[in-house]
């Protein structure tokens, strides 16, 4: 194949076929692929060594000396949620190129020298899905290009990379090292190719630039529909323009509809249920969580939250056999307690029988009658506000904030939006502006430039 586009296959290098890789090997065995016209070998998630003996290393580092362009291809099948680097070229703790797959964060990482100093590029992709993927990472000089399925993902300009590597250099496939960076899941067809743009021979059709039969005829196709389309666009143009034409002499408000209820612009009312203060403003409901005053208890008492109050107040505590209890806590002697206005009072409550065998009763924390293992103490009704989320444990249910917020006061029960941008906790790059939004962000170009990805602009 390389030979029919013309490629002298001096510039490239096989990285299986290299390394030899058999069934004997520790750690790999050889699988079916996403095809039989070469071999594919499945990494399993033991401790292993699959690296470049020295004949290899060396081919590798001529190839690599003074070279400004080469492209890094492979085909794999990536365990879901799983970490892992496919292939890594370094010298000790250096690494000259490492391209690494984290399921964990659904990123792909590029590790690189420059200077002498060792830098990263991170790609907001989901890699380890379980499916097979086709990827291709280009360098030309700055120019970085990130190639899944044969779709241009990313589209970078990064410091240049240092290609001149020390004979000590060597190349491992599938891990960092011996004992990190270990990839489950399955390779086949790794190779480093030194040309232009290399990621034309994992994807032939992105070099074509003349239009076949099929796409002139799918190109007339999407014409005419579009031309039906207009006409749709057009007639519905013109009933609106007569409606408008009948409204000119009215005036509108934008009102907010809210469970039932309809407020008039600038409206503000009190939501109970989430502690919010809201406002209509032309239409938009805005809710900001009413503001409580810090809580400063003298040392008999404790913070608590109280039916129908928005802020926590403080309640007197009790303390039995060491223990701290606030208000409404119980605990289990000879009988049941409570913990009331600084008073542990006995409970008379009965407790439910459970449709569980014994060694499956759990006690909740605080409480007195027993529960079934796997208990359900969400559904109870435990408070949690809108921007974060009821999590069941063994023994309790917590409140936790949901991705992009952080908890108001240390209370994840009430959760306020991180500001990425002003936290720096965002990828933007440069030429770009970052925009805070509810629970996220965006990156918007800076005037006089264009998108390249959802996160550089050129």
């Amino acid at each position: 194949t390389a030979l029919g586009f013309g490629m002298d296959p001096d510039l490239q290098i096989d990285i299986i076929t290299e390394l030899d890789l058999v069934n004997t090997t520790l750690g790999v065995t050889q699988v079916s692929g996403l095809h039989n016209a070469s071999k594919a070998f499945l990494f399993q998630d033991i401790e292993r060594e699959i690296h470049a003996a020295p004949h290899v290393s060396e081919k590798l580092i001529q190839l690599f000396r003074n070279r400004s362009e080469f492209t890094f291809l492979a085909t794999l099948q990536q365990k879901a949620s799983t970490s892992g680097v496919i292939l890594s070229i370094r010298e000790l703790e250096h690494s000259y190129f490492e391209l690494e797959s984290s399921g964990l964060r659904d990123e792909i990482r590029y590790h690189y020298r420059f200077n002498g100093k060792s830098r990263t590029e991170v790609f907001p992709y989901r890699l380890a899905d379980g499916q097979w993927h086709k990827i291709a990472v280009s360098l030309s000089a700055t120019h970085l290009l990130l190639h899944v399925d044969c779709n241009r993902i990313y589209e970078r300009i990064i410091d240049p990379p240092e290609t001149n590597l020390t004979p000590e250099s060597n190349l491992w496939l599938g891990q960092r090292n011996r004992k990190h960076g270990f990839f489950k899941g399955i390779i086949q067809d790794v190779k480093v190719i030194f040309i232009p743009n290399g990621y034309i021979m994992q994807c032939p059709n992105l070099n074509r630039t003349c239009p076949t039969c099929s796409d002139f005829l799918s190109l007339v196709q999407g014409i005419m529909d579009l031309q039906e389309l207009l006409a749709k666009m057009t007639a519905k143009l013109n009933y609106a323009e007569t409606r408008l034409s009948q409204l000119e002499d009215c005036h509108c408000e934008k009102t907010c509809q809210v469970n039932g209820l309809i407020y008039r612009d600038k409206d503000s009312w009190v939501e109970d249920d989430h502690c919010r203060n809201c406002t209509c403003k032309s239409g938009v409901v805005e809710c900001r969580r009413m503001s409580c005053p810090p809580l400063n208890c003298p040392p008999d008492a404790l913070p608590v939250h109280v039916e129908s109050q928005c802020c926590r107040i403080c309640k007197a505590k009790c303390i039995f056999g060491g223990k701290v209890l606030a208000e409404g806590q119980r605990v289990l002697t000879k009988g049941c307690r409570e913990c009331r206005n600084g008073v542990l009072v006995k409970v008379t409550e009965t407790c439910p029988p459970l449709n569980c065998s014994e060694k499956d009763h759990v006690l909740p924390e605080n409480q007195c009658c027993s529960v079934c293992r796997g208990h359900n103490f969400c559904a109870e009704g435990h408070r949690c506000g809108e921007n974060s989320e009821c999590k069941n444990w063994n023994t309790k249910a917590t409140c936790e904030c949901k991705n992009g917020y952080l908890s108001v006061q240390g209370d994840s029960a009430y959760c306020e939006d991180i500001d990425e941008c002003a936290a720096k906790m965002h990828y933007c790059h440069a030429n770009t502006v970052c925009v805070n939004l509810p629970g996220s962000y965006r990156c918007d170009c800076v005037k006089g430039y264009v998108r390249v990805d959802d996160f550089s602009c050129t």
